[in-house]
C-alpha cells in the first residue's frame, strides 16, 4: 500500500511512482529563468497560450464605482420597503410565526433583492425547441421590475446558441443517429427505480462502464447518475479528518462542497501557480497537522483540466511532477475537457501526453460533450470497487436512466470510431477549428479573453455591472443567445459573458455572431485590450526551448 509524505494511506491502493532526482527542476518542472513558468516545452508553450491581460486601471474604478452606487440605492430601497412606502415582495414569516426565530435571512439576501432581481430577466430564460447550435426561446415581460414574470406567446426563433455545453453537437435530435436511444428506451423504459445495488444494475450500466475505462485508458471506472454528485459525494469517501487538500481557488462549486463535506482539512492554491502549490505541499510535508504537527494522513491536489469561468487548462505535466515528488494524490475534473481537447478527445491526458495512470482519480460529466447526463470516477480498480461500497452517491442514489445510458454509449462509440465511421473524429477537429477561429477572431478585435487557445469556453471580460446587463439584452435582441456572469460567481472586477464553442457551429453562425460582436463592443465600448494582435499565427516558440544551465 502506498503511502504519502504524510505517511498516511489512500483508503483504495494507489500506486505512486517515484521521480529521479535529474528529472525534476529546482522547482518541480519550473525553469530557473522563469518566475513560474514551465521547464518542460509542453508546458511552456501551454502557459504561453493563456492570455489573462488586465484590464486599464479607469476599469477597475468605473467598476467599483458602479457597484458602490447599485448598493447605495439598494440600502435606500430597503429604507422605503421598511416605512411601507415600497411593497416589500420578499418571502416572509405569517404574522402568527413572528416570535419564531426567522426562517429567511433579510440581511443575507440584500445582494439578491437589490442586484439580482433589477436583471434577472438575463437568467433562466425559457427555451422552448432542442439547445442545439440554435434554438426559440420563449418571450416574457415583468410588470414588477422583475418580481414576477408572464408570458406574451411570442417565440423568439433561431437564437444562436453561445451557451450551452453542447461541445461535439451530440444535443441533437437526428433520428438516424438516436436510433438505439428509442430503442433502448422502448426495451427498458425511460427509469430504472432502483439503486446499483439493489435492482437497477443493468447491463448497458456495465457495458458504459468498460466502455469509459477503454476511453481513457485505465483500468476501471463507475459511472453516476448527477455530475455534481459525482464529486460532491466521492471526495468525503476518498478523504475526511485527518486528510489535506489543496484545491485551486478557482475550482468548480461541486469540488467545494465535496471537499468541506469531507472534513479534511482545506487549503486554497493560486489559480495554476505552481510556486504556489509546491510552498503548501513543502509546508504540509514539514510541519503537519496543526498542533499536533502528526503527518497528515493523505495529501490530495484537486484541480480542473478546464476551468469553466476562466477558459485555462490546468498545467497538468508540472502538477505532477510535484505530486511525484511529495508523494501526493491527484484529483482531476475533466468536466469540461473530456472529449473537448485532445487529438481524439481523451482529455487532458491525451492533450500534454502524460500516462493516465499518474493521475489517481479521474473524473468527468456525460453532461457536455456526449450530450447526456451523469458523471464517471475512473482509475485503478481497487479505487472504483471502494467506492462502490463506500460513497453515497453510488449507494443511494438512482441507476443511470437506461436512453441516456445509451446516448453516452452511442456519442463516445462515435468518438472512437467503434461504430464504422469517422464522425467523432470530424466533430473534434470542428470544435478546435471552431475555437481557435472564434478566439483570434475576438482578440484582432480588441476584446479581453481569457484562458487557453485551445480551450473552448471563452470568457469575454465586460467588467461593469451595468454593460454586462446590456449586453445580454442586446445580443438577445439580435438573435444571439449568451451567458452572463458577475459578482459573487466571479470577482467583483472581472464580470464576462461566457462564450462556449461547438463542432455544431458553421463558420457563418460564428461570423453572425462576430459581426454582431464588433457592433455592440463599440456600442457599448468593450473593447478594452491594449495590445496588438496579428492574425497570422507564430511560427515558433522560442520561450519553449530550454537552455543548457
Amino acid at each position: 500500500m502506498a503511502r504519502t509524505a504524510a505517511n498516511g494511506h489512500l483508503k483504495p491502493h494507489l500506486n505512486q511512482n517515484g521521480l529521479k532526482r535529474e528529472d525534476i527542476k529546482r522547482n518541480g518542472y519550473h525553469n530557473k529563468r522563469e518566475k513560474n513558468g514551465p521547464g518542460t516545452c509542453v508546458a511552456s508553450r501551454q502557459h504561453k497560450q493563456e492570455s489573462f491581460e488586465q484590464a486599464p486601471m479607469y476599469v477597475a474604478v468605473m467598476t467599483y464605482l458602479g457597484f458602490g452606487i447599485v448598493t447605495l440605492f439598494g440600502y435606500f430601497r430597503d429604507f422605503l420597503r421598511a416605512v411601507g412606502i415600497e411593497k416589500c415582495h420578499l418571502a416572509q414569516e405569517r404574522e402568527e410565526q413572528k416570535d419564531f426565530v426567522p426562517l429567511y435571512q433579510d440581511f443575507e439576501n440584500f445582494y439578491t433583492r437589490n442586484l439580482y432581481m433589477r436583471v434577472r430577466d438575463n437568467w433562466n430564460r425559457p427555451i422552448c425547441s432542442l439547445p442545439g447550435p440554435v434554438f426559440d426561446v420563449m418571450e416574457r415581460v415583468s410588470d414588477d421590475y422583475n418580481w414576477t414574470f408572464r408570458f406574451t406567446g411570442k417565440t423568439l426563433h433561431n437564437v444562436i446558441n453561445m451557451g450551452s455545453y453542447n461541445y461535439l453537437g451530440f444535443a441533437e435530435n437526428n433520428t438516424d443517429f438516436m436510433k438505439t436511444v428509442a430503442e433502448k428506451t422502448s426495451q427498458y423504459g425511460v427509469g430504472v427505480c432502483s439503486t446499483r445495488q439493489e435492482i437497477g444494475n443493468l447491463d448497458i450500466h456495465e457495458e458504459l462502464e468498460q466502455l469509459v475505462a477503454t476511453f481513457l485508458g485505465v483500468e476501471s471506472s463507475m459511472t453516476f447518475g448527477m455530475g455534481f454528485a459525482t464529486n460532491s459525494m466521492n471526495i468525503p469517501a476518498l478523504v475526511g479528518k485527518g486528510c489535506l487538500i489543496l484545491s485551486d481557488e478557482v475550482n468548480h462549486t461541486s469540488l467545494i462542497l465535496g471537499a468541506r463535506l469531507s472534513g479534511a482539512s482545506i487549503r486554497v492554491f493560486k489559480h495554476n501557480n505552481m510556486q504556489s502549490l509546491e510552498k503548501l505541499l513543502r509546508e504540509a510535508v514539514c510541519s503537519g497537522q496543526p498542533r499536533t504537527h502528526r503527518p497528515w494522513k493523505k495529501i490530495l491536489i484537486m484541480v480542473e483540466g478546464i476551468y469553466s469561468m476562466e477558459g485555462s487548462l490546468v498545467r497538468l505535466p508540472e502538477i505532477i511532477a510535484l505530486k511525484k515528488k511529495y508523494k501526493a494524490y491527484l484529483f482531476v475534473d475533466e468536466a469540461h475537457s473530456i472529449g473537448a481537447v485532445g487529438p481524439t478527445g481523451r482529455g487532458v491526458t491525451e492533450l500534454f501526453n502524460v500516462n493516465p495512470a499518474d493521475v489517481d482519480v479521474m473524473m468527468g460529466t456525460f453532461t457536455k460533450s456526449f450530450g447526456a447526463a451523469g458523471g464517471y470516477i475512473a482509475g485503478k480498480k481497487e479505487l472504483v470497487d471502494y467506492l462502490r461500497c463506500q460513497s453515497h452517491s453510488a449507494v443511494y442514489a438512482t441507476s443511470l436512466s437506461p436512453p441516456v445510458t445509451e446516448q453516452i454509449i452511442r456519442a463516445m462509440k462515435c468518438i472512437m470510431g467503434n461504430n464504422g465511421s469517422t464522425e467523432g473524429i470530424r466533430r473534434i477537429r470542428q470544435l478546435a477549428e471552431n475555437t481557435k477561429y472564434f478566439r483570434a477572431r475576438l482578440k484582432e478585435m480588441g476584446f479581453i479573453i481569457y484562458g487557453h487557445e485551445d480551450s473552448p469556453v471563452v470568457p469575454i471580460l465586460l467588467y461593469m455591472p451595468g454593460k454586462v446587463v446590456a449586453f445580454a439584452r442586446e445580443m438577445l435582441e439580435r438573435k444571439i443567445g449568451v451567458v452572463v456572469v458577475g459578482f459573487p460567481a466571479t470577482p467583483i472586477t472581472e464580470a464576462r459573458a461566457r462564450f462556449c464553442l461547438s463542432a455544431a457551429h458553421t463558420r457563418e453562425m460564428l461570423n453572425q455572431v462576430l459581426h454582431h460582436m464588433n457592433e455592440v463592443g463599440d456600442l457599448f465600448c468593450l473593447k478594452f485590450s491594449r495590445r496588438k494582435h496579428s492574425s497570422r499565427p507564430d511560427l515558433h516558440d522560442e520561450t519553449g526551448l530550454e537552455l543548457s544551465s
